[in-house]
């Protein structure tokens, strides 16, 4: 591994570690137990938390792909239901349990584990988060005393520091929040309906994104990259990859490498219990993700937002629910 790549590998081998808080069964019953109505109030409650009590405009703003409505469906009426420390302290408790099911009691406890734990979290607070909201809220959170929560944790903050640069690099280009996705679709990483409806934006809107992006030459006819287009994506992706650097510079040629070793075989792990449906939103098709079953069009039909989009009725908004406190 050398130069920017290094980012973009380390965000590979993190991400599937990551994204137990969004499929694993853990995850959703913590959210369940704090009273949050559905997934989608289950998703934003646990990954927003960290930011402390905020209003929906917020978290719009800084999650930037979602629309406005969908975010309003969750906040700020989760905070009523439990404040963002409870909040914090049961996706903690759900880790711990999703990852202790994933590798096992004797492979949490291992020494590599703890290892990878710890080079994860020097690389963590190595991340620089000025104008970075997400990464620093995460940054803040205490060390969890656990190492394969702990090794959670470190990764969700590299994870949310990339992606607050990733959005930087968007905005400097000119391109929103749906046009982001339509170029992720175009470039053959996920399904527009999953998108499109799992981001709750409508036809119109999508459709728009398609006409704006074909203005600047970027998508063909058929709705395909052309070659201005996977230059302007490539460029993106560089540039976010650049800005993802510095965690592992701090951490070293040889620590990174090393950490890279020990991640390698947990990403697998994770990605073979099948609990990370294919075309999942992130988009990932490289190195360890290599050989998943590429996005197809019956994605938005399948176990994905079947499973993970049960909700259970809303509570109505004049029941009464308890200030939520600040904090997370």
């Amino acid at each position: 591994m050398d130069g920017d790549g290094v980012a973009r590998t380390m965000w590979e081998l993190g991400e599937p570690v990551h994204d137990l808080v969004y499929f694993s069964p853990e995850a959703r019953e913590a959210a369940d137990g704090l009273g949050m109505r559905g997934f989608w109030m289950g998703y934003f409650a646990l990954r927003a938390a960290p930011l402390g009590p905020v209003p929906a405009p917020v978290v719009t703003g800084a999650f930037y792909v979602f629309h406005p409505a969908r975010v309003a469906g969750a906040l700020p009426d989760a905070w009523g239901y439990a404040d963002p420390a409870a909040v914090v302290a049961a996706r903690e408790r759900a880790m711990d349990a999703a990852l202790t099911r994933v590798y096992g009691a004797e492979r949490v406890a291992s020494a590599d584990l703890t290892e990878a734990a710890d080079l994860a979290w020097r690389a963590a607070e190595a991340a620089d988060t000025a104008g970075r909201v997400l990464g620093a809220a995460n940054q803040a959170l205490d060390r969890p005393a656990l190492p394969h929560v702990r090794l959670w944790q470190a990764l969700t903050t590299l994870r949310e520091h990339r992606g607050d640069g990733h959005i930087a690099v968007l905005v400097a280009h000119g391109v929103g929040p749906v046009a982001a996705m339509v170029l992720k679709v175009a470039a053959g990483e996920s399904d527009a309906d999953l998108l499109r409806l799992g981001r709750k934006w409508d036809a119109d809107a999508w459709g728009t994104a398609v006409e704006e992006l074909r203005d600047r030459g970027w998508l063909d006819a058929d709705g395909r990259l052309t070659a201005p287009g996977a230059a302007a994506r490539a460029r993106i992706e560089a540039e976010t990859d650049a800005a993802a650097a510095r965690p592992w510079r701090t951490l070293g040629t040889d620590a990174t490498a090393r950490l890279a070793d020990l991640l390698a075989p947990l990403a697998r792990t994770v990605l073979d219990t099948g609990l990370i449906p294919s075309g999942n939103p992130v988009g990932l098709t490289d190195g360890v993700w290599a050989g998943r079953p590429a996005p197809s069009p019956s994605a938005v039909s399948d176990r994905t937002w079947q499973k993970v989009s049960r909700t259970r009725p809303p509570a109505p908004r004049e029941t009464p629910v308890p200030p939520a406190a600040p904090g997370g």
